[in-house]
């Protein structure tokens, strides 16, 4: 049995204000959290494993002074921070471990309140588990199930790219949550197929991040990413059709990409994935923004695009 956590349509990740792809400034990471939070945004979602624990301890700072019981705070396990003998540039002198044990997910937890500053996270989810799925489902699995009878958290989920391993772990009956990046957006609908209906099946939450696929679907110009790697060619002519279709129709891609996985039953919050204030108020503009019911049943009307390998 599953345990219901109402989340709020729309949510800020971490992962860019932690420095995992780029170095932030901590005084920009703080303001922008902060900002989220006085726009509405409640949800906040980190992990150890964007910058080696940067993005949980920028989000505790952010944190101070604002009420707790007001906002929705999600980790991950999976990946243990240990220490290590070179400084990886900027970066804390730390590496990630990988371990799905019982011991080793109520370590993870441990660590991640101590870098929060907090006495308690909502939701804790196993992050990337696909490399590890047996030992995710029979031993990290079964300790966040303990950790939320506990009371120590809420709800429980997965957080993953995979969606079949995501799947596999939803069929358990367990989650409560599954967290996933950029398997249900305009350039792959690859989730439609088994995950967003096993979802609605065991009545588990899906929460969108990746939206963007990296950027390809922010903008699609020469050198744009998908899933973190240069886009090839066919993704990238295939976004900048998608673009001239929502031209046309009067909206842009990104408003209509933001918008579009809301749409699914499944889906109860995307994530923004925004780097600073500015992005934050772009996201928030495009989410705003009328898209025509037109464009929406052209792009039914369109066969799902192929999964790319």
């Amino acid at each position: 049995m599953t345990h219901r956590l109402d989340l709020p349509p729309l949510g800020l990740g971490t992962a860019a204000l932690g420095d995992l792809y780029r170095q932030a400034p901590e005084e920009e990471a703080v303001a922008t959290i902060r900002a989220a939070v006085a726009a509405g945004i409640t949800y906040l979602d980190t992990a150890p494993h964007y910058a080696l624990g940067v993005a949980e301890r920028r989000l505790g700072t952010a944190l101070a002074g604002i009420d707790r019981d007001a906002v929705v705070v999600s980790t991950k396990v999976g990946r243990l921070l240990v220490p290590s003998e070179e400084q990886p540039g900027w970066l804390p002198a730390l590496r990630r471990v990988w371990d799905f044990s019982a011991d080793g997910v109520r370590r993870s937890l441990a660590g991640s309140l101590e870098r929060l500053q907090l006495d308690r996270v909502d939701v804790a989810y196993l992050h990337d588990p696909e490399g590890h799925l047996d030992q995710a489902v029979e031993e990290g699995l079964p300790a966040l199930c303990d950790l939320r009878d506990e009371g120590v958290v809420r709800a429980i989920g997965v957080g993953t790219g995979d969606a079949a391993a995501a799947v596999r772990l939803v069929r358990t009956g367990a989650l409560d949550l599954v967290l996933l990046a950029g398997r249900y957006t305009l350039l792959d609908r690859s989730a439609a197929d088994e995950l967003l209906p096993a979802c609605l099946d065991h009545e588990v939450t899906v929460v969108l991040g990746g939206v963007y696929n990296s950027g390809l679907l922010a903008d699609p110009s020469a050198g744009a990413r998908f899933d973190y790697r240069p886009a090839p060619p066919e993704l990238l002519a295939r976004a900048r059709a998608l673009a001239d279709l929502c031209e046309r129709h009067g909206t842009s891609l990104r408003a209509a990409a933001l918008q579009f996985p809301l749409r699914h039953p499944a889906v109860g919050c995307i994530l923004l994935g925004s780097g600073d204030r500015a992005q934050l108020a772009d996201s928030l503009e495009q989410l705003a923004a009328p898209v025509p019911v037109e464009l929406w049943s052209d792009l039914d009307a369109q066969e799902a695009p192929p999964v790319l390998p």
